[in-house]
């Protein structure tokens, strides 16, 4: 049995408990309960405070955790991290009011900065080689401006409609995070084995998510131009058509790359171009 600590409630945890179902693990989960035991895979769901995350896996209460990269960093346990998960994406930013004039990090010389990450703003503002004077706040950081309490803050961003609505703009950003897998580093050789197994299927979903399965059809005198736009994993799937001079091609294309190859395809001659989701993709 191996244990998983993930966040409690809120965006990180829905998007945790979604990858580890599309993973084939199930499992029973409820708001009432802070620990869970999956049913077809030897993996008990443990329930905390994202904060409190690295610490627990650092100490071997967990095995592993799902936390976001700016609270590990944070917490001082960046060695923990054995791989990014491509959710929960933000950034760490500095932000002041809307009206104050901003020309660059050196114009909080001195200033006070209300923070959250004072490990990370700390080290990032030493490297520009700025002095602030930095002011912990656990929570509602976007009002320590407009009370006076700081000239600016640094918090984390995702869409921005935050600092918007409390009279703040984004002016600098100090760290990029997203969700990591945490492990323990002195886990088992049983342990391991299953955290290698995790991983996996962490994996194929990831690729699954990135990538999508294309069929089309195409003139035979067109297939070698199809294929140079189209090498999927290896080599596209081309099989004859019924119709003389036809060919269907299938193959894989990367999400980010799916619009611009598409308009390619059209232009050497393919036809009925089908795109399908992928549920799970290994290597």
């Amino acid at each position: 049995m191996i244990r998983l600590a993930i966040q409690k409630s809120g965006r990180l945890s829905e998007d945790s408990l979604n990858l580890i179902r599309e993973c084939g693990i199930s499992f029973v989960s409820s708001t009432y309960k802070l620990k869970t035991e999956a049913t077809n895979f030897p993996l008990e769901i443990l329930f905390l405070r994202d904060d409190d995350i690295p610490g627990y896996v650092q100490d071997g209460v967990a095995d592993l955790g799902i936390v976001g990269q700016n609270v590990l960093v944070e917490a001082g346990f960046p060695a923990l991290e054995v791989e990014t998960l491509g959710f929960s994406k933000c950034r760490l930013s500095l932000a002041v009011l809307r009206n104050e004039t901003y020309n660059s990090v050196a114009d909080l010389q001195g200033k006070n900065i209300a923070t959250s990450y004072p490990e990370i703003l700390g080290r990032y503002l030493a490297g520009e080689g700025v002095q602030a004077h930095l002011h912990t706040i656990s929570g509602s950081v976007e009002i320590a401006p407009s009370i006076g309490l700081a000239d600016a803050i640094c918090d984390i961003v995702s869409s921005g409609s935050t600092l918007l609505g409390n009279g703040l703009r984004e002016v600098q950003t100090v760290f990029r995070s997203e969700a990591v897998l945490i492990a323990n580093q002195q886990l088992s050789a049983e342990k391991q084995e299953l955290l290698a197994q995790l991983q996996f299927r962490m994996q194929a979903v990831r690729r699954a998510r990135r990538n999508k399965y294309i069929l089309l059809n195409a003139p035979v005198a067109s297939l070698d131009a199809v294929k140079a736009l189209l090498p999927g994993i290896k080599s596209p799937t081309v099989t004859p058509l019924a119709e003389e001079g036809w060919v269907s091609v299938q193959s894989v294309v990367n999400e980010d790359d799916f619009w611009h190859i598409t308009g390619q395809l059209k232009a050497v001659g393919a036809e009925g171009i089908l795109v399908l989701p992928i549920e799970k993709m290994i290597s």
